[in-house]
């Protein structure tokens, strides 16, 4: 059996990262791996571009407002499943209906508002991929597998190649090793 395991951005929101402790605690508690974290401070152009598809609608400068107020916290977090387990964690976009549907759920625990609902979540693969390049250019994104599969592709891919290249210096030793 293999498992394949998915990455997926998740975004603290500036009011939630006085949080980060107890929240990277939750995360990890949930089979979550943190594979990287920054701290940044957003400016209104890459708050645009990074929502862009919410341009023009009615909240868009309220929540752009929102994300300048302070530095925000983005992590790369993975395990199987990690999109859908990520936004099931942070629960319902709506702070009200966290609070009611999925009252465990980060957003019911830390949001204050529809607005300040403290968290952002890849809702695609797409949208990941996308996302954590935003945040970490040159990131690789794509799912890793383990288990038997990866075990399979070690034994007929990479093995016999390391093994003629280690067999290969094991038989042409140089002379003079210190140069």
């Amino acid at each position: 059996m293999s498992i394949i395991i998915e990455k997926t951005l998740g975004l603290l929101k500036p009011d939630t990262i006085k949080f980060i402790d107890e929240i990277e605690e939750i995360i990890k508690n949930d089979g979550f791996t943190i594979l990287q974290k920054r701290k940044l401070q957003l400016t209104s152009e890459q708050l645009s571009e990074f929502y862009g598809e919410h341009f023009g609608k009615p909240f868009f400068p309220d929540l752009i407002a929102y994300l300048r107020s302070g530095p925000v916290i983005a992590m790369v977090l993975a395990r199987p499943q990690a999109i859908c387990q990520w936004k099931d964690l942070i629960g319902p976009t709506r702070t009200n209906d966290a609070r009611n549907m999925a009252p465990n759920s980060l957003r019911a625990r830390f949001g204050r508002d529809d607005t300040h609902n403290g968290f952002h979540g890849s809702d695609s693969a797409a949208s990941a991929e996308r996302e954590i390049h935003f945040f970490f250019p040159g990131s690789i994104v794509e799912p890793v597998i383990s288990g038997q599969t990866a075990k399979d592709y070690l034994a007929k891919t990479v093995n016999p190649t390391l093994i003629k290249g280690l067999t290969h210096l094991c038989k042409d030793k140089p002379n003079d090793p210190i140069v």
